[in-house]
């Protein structure tokens, strides 16, 4: 090697030793921000799997008053109760996201402080007994009461108890509980469930 050769490598080191630099800067501060991502999303995961978590107290507290109803007083769920959220048909019309379907909604406060609301809807064209004949005939989501036995001595659903009320030929009408909640923070949640109560 000569001395000109020599001379020409030297001044070699220093720019590939700036473009290293560059890129692991630009690596670090990719990681960094990498990382504030994925800390922010599962932040806001757990925030809404909370919210839901509190959602599902409007859908207990509405379960309860629907079963208690059913238990004491059956004809009550033939027309709408304003004070406690229920409605007695669904329109299909109405999106969960409508104001109109929200109406009569009933308000609970969680012990975190949140404020649920809570609607039932029956799940039939009109107020009146699930059966009416009309004019115009009430048509309602039921489910037959399911007799088999899958190799049991008594049918699905049925009871060994003595006392127990036998339900085979009763069909079960479907309810529509929402629970709606929004967090401090923006979130907003809707949980749904469907109950189903005999006729």
């Amino acid at each position: 090697m000569n001395a000109l050769s020599l001379r020409r490598m030297r001044g070699i080191a220093l720019p590939v030793m700036m473009i290293i630099l560059v890129v692991l800067l630009i690596t670090g501060v990719y990681l960094l921000r990498s990382s504030n991502s994925a800390t922010l999303a599962a932040t806001n995961l757990a925030y809404e799997s909370a919210l839901s978590a509190a959602a599902d107290l409007g859908i207990h507290r509405a379960s309860e008053w629907l079963t208690s109803t059913a238990t004491s007083n059956r004809a009550l769920l033939d027309s709408n109760q304003a004070a406690n959220g229920y409605v007695a048909s669904y329109n299909t019309a109405q999106g969960i996201n409508s104001s109109a379907f929200w109406d009569g909604a009933v308000s609970i406060t969680d012990p975190a402080g949140n404020r649920i609301d809570y609607v039932i809807h029956r799940m039939c064209a009109f107020a009146g007994p699930y059966d009416s004949l009309g004019p115009p005939a009430n048509t309602c989501v039921l489910t037959s009461a399911n007799t088999s036995t899958m190799n049991n001595s008594i049918a699905l659903g049925d009871s060994l108890a003595s006392d127990a009320v036998q339900l085979a030929g009763v069909p079960r009408v479907h309810y529509v509980i929402a629970a709606r909640i929004s967090g401090p923070r923006g979130g907003n949640v809707i949980n749904q469930a469907v109950v189903t109560i005999g006729g």
